[in-house]
């Protein structure tokens, strides 16, 4: 593509919304190739690197946006999850990412709103998000997954209470893993605010997020995108695709993907069904709100996540020991937000999510709004 030069001939209809708010283009920002990982490190263009220190990664894979906002350069920038591709940038950069629910905002005309991405933006603050939710939020032609419309416009969040919430929280892996200790100190100090503010808070989680098999199922759906994006790549170029023009990481998800039958991915959509209603039973049951760490360690360092010849899979599995809390909620379409509740002994952010049941980003808005108040995040910069 980028030797291709390629331009894109028309809009997404979200970009056509941007347009409609008179909001300023300054340009396309770094990307790794397909949004497949969670740093910024594509053989085309090179790394993108964290304002907060230039020798980690900012996250991806809107990682171009979080450096962008984070940096300075601009106070808003969009972004869009499939894994947690708004929020491990968010939190690795020290800004506000929110994953909208599954409907929320229209992916057309092209992309499918049953699919695991979402868009929206990174901001500095819980307003600016909320902003320009209120600016772009609605279906599109054609949607049929259509998450029902607020009851108020969600700046008015920002100032609203929704009482004292139910709130569970976990300090390791779903599965029972342990994380770093900076992700524990940020949840931890993020659940004393809670609990100050008189919220009901207790270490307590979907037991199904606990699933064994989510991680494979997910890897199976992840895979098959990047089997798609090869033969969009082959439609857009005009020629067969081979080995050379695309990284060996997303040639091998689209091997694996290409081996597997229209059977083993109907399953797979069947089994995903049911670990979303199950993981939703938990809000049904009365919680509110999860607190987890966003990621399971700070920003990892640029290099890490490299193509490596003898282990094509390599950078995937990297990114796997350090994503363990994010592409669950893509998988049941609900709402979270991760927002820069902690910075490091090394200096670097460290992100704590938050997820609500399915289309209430207003719940989220209203409580990270909160935190903000009390923990105030806009004034701290990255020295340039």
């Amino acid at each position: 593509m980028r030797d291709a030069k390629f331009i894109a001939t028309s809009d997404t209809t979200l970009v056509s919304r941007f347009k409609n708010q008179r909001l300023v283009f300054l340009g396309r920002s770094n990307s790794p190739e397909f949004g497949s990982l969670p740093v910024i490190e594509p053989e085309a263009w090179g790394p993108t690197r964290n304002p907060w220190n230039t020798k980690f990664t900012p996250g991806g894979s809107s990682g171009g946006s979080a450096a962008a906002v984070a940096s300075g350069m601009v106070p808003i920038a969009h972004a869009s999850d499939g894994g947690g591709s708004i929020r491990v940038p968010a939190s690795c950069s020290g800004l506000v990412g929110l994953k909208v629910s599954q409907g929320r905002i229209t992916v057309g005309p092209t992309r499918l709103e049953t699919n695991l991405g979402v868009e929206l933006a990174v901001s500095r603050s819980v307003r600016d998000t909320a902003a320009m939710l209120d600016a772009v939020h609605g279906p599109g032609i054609g949607d049929t997954v259509i998450a029902a419309p607020p009851t108020r416009p969600y700046v008015e969040e920002l100032t609203s209470s929704h009482g004292k919430l139910r709130i569970g929280f976990v300090t390791q892996t779903f599965t029972g893993g342990q994380i770093h200790p900076e992700c524990v100190t940020a949840v931890n100090r993020t659940i004393a605010l809670l609990e100050s503010f008189g919220h009901h808070v207790s270490q307590d989680f979907p037991t199904a997020l606990a699933d064994p098999l989510a991680n494979a199922r997910f890897t199976s759906l992840w895979s098959t995108n990047m089997a798609v994006n090869r033969e969009v790549l082959r439609t857009t170029l005009g020629r067969p695709i081979t080995i050379d023009d695309v990284e060996l990481v997303n040639w091998a998800m689209a091997e694996y993907a290409s081996k597997a039958s229209a059977l083993d991915y109907a399953i797979a959509i069947n089994e995903t069904g049911k670990f979303r209603r199950d993981v939703h039973q938990w809000w049904s049951d009365g919680w509110d709100i999860l607190v987890t760490p966003t990621l399971g360690a700070p920003p990892i360092e640029v290099g890490k996540s490299a193509n490596n010849p003898n282990d094509p899979m390599s950078p995937f599995k990297v990114a796997g020991h350090w994503l363990a809390f994010t592409a669950q909620f893509n998988t049941t379409g609900q709402p979270a937000i991760s927002l820069p509740m902690h910075w490091s002994d090394a200096g670097l952010p460290i992100g704590v999510q938050l997820v609500a049941a399915y289309g209430r980003e207003d719940l989220l808005i209203s409580l990270a709004a909160q935190l903000e108040i009390a923990q105030p995040w806009a004034h701290l910069t990255p020295v340039i």
